[in-house]
């Protein structure tokens, strides 16, 4: 997705495959804050709000339901997008599968994380979590984690990382876009990054490793649904800091950044 955050300097996406690791089994009654009956569409006024970096910008993202698909043999129900997706929830869902499973709600595909820093990250996710009705607070829903090295600038930079879903409790109502909507539960989906280097160094036999960012959650979306309406509003908000490098050490991102993006739910039609 685009959270046009900063410019990715025209590299590469990198698809690390990744599978979730979730322990809670509870099924419990179906799953009700995301009804994905085919058909089913939601419209979103998707804000990215002025940085030092970018101007303040607005778009609008149309996510709908659309066939049944098979993905390893289960049936999960395809999502789609109109045009491109400018918000993280609707990139997240676009030509993804979802399915209920009880309680949860369940994702399979490629989530495509836009960070600010030289390259976006996309990530192959098998039956990820990403919301649990009636979850315990704090309650950690599904992780995946992993690494990936990229050339930047001449420096193989390696990216470690780990991709979670969270529970965030749940509130009786809330006020979004002019609207007032009951019954929510909250989730979090939290991408937590490292960034290394190794340089060889004379008088040294083996290569340094040169710490670029010290491991920092880099990504939270916070995301409120409704009950049997769907996502009505999403937070996502993206920082780093990078670490005090040596002069000769030339990265082509500043030191530091951040980007605070906004989706409201405007128009649905549920079947």
């Amino acid at each position: 997705m685009k959270t046009k955050l900063f410019l990715l300097l025209g590299l590469s996406i990198f698809t690390c495959s990744c599978s979730s690791d979730d322990s809670a089994e509870d099924n419990g009654a179906p799953a009700t804050s995301l009804p994905i009956a085919s058909g089913n569409y939601w419209t979103y006024e998707v804000f990215n709000h002025q940085t030092t970096q970018t101007p303040e910008s607005f778009a609008r993202d149309s996510v709908y339901a659309a066939n049944d698909t098979l993905i390893n043999a289960v049936v999960f129900k395809k999502m789609k997008t109109e045009d491109i997706a400018n918000g993280f929830f609707s990139g997240t869902l676009k030509d993804n599968g979802l399915r209920v499973d009880g309680n949860k709600m369940r994702i399979s595909g490629s989530v495509n994380l836009a960070t600010g820093l030289p390259t976006a990250l996309a990530f192959s996710v098998s039956d990820f979590i990403i919301l649990k009705e009636n979850a315990t607070v704090g309650e950690e829903l599904s992780s995946t984690n992993g690494s990936f090295t990229q050339d930047v600038n001449g420096y193989p930079l390696t990216f470690t990382y780990t991709l979670k879903s969270v529970a965030d409790g749940s509130q009786s109502s809330l006020t979004s876009n002019g609207n007032t909507y009951s019954d929510i539960t909250k989730t979090k989906v939290i991408l937590n990054l490292k960034i290394t280097t190794e340089q060889t160094i004379t008088g040294f036999p083996n290569p340094i490793e040169i710490p670029i960012m010290a491991a920092q959650d880099v990504l939270v979306s916070t995301q409120y649904y409704s009950k049997n309406i769907g996502m009505v509003y999403n937070q996502t908000n993206i920082t780093y800091t990078l670490n005090t490098l040596p002069p000769q050490f030339q990265l082509p991102i500043p030191s530091s950044g951040s980007q605070t993006q906004e989706e409201f739910l405007d128009v649905y039609q549920l079947n």
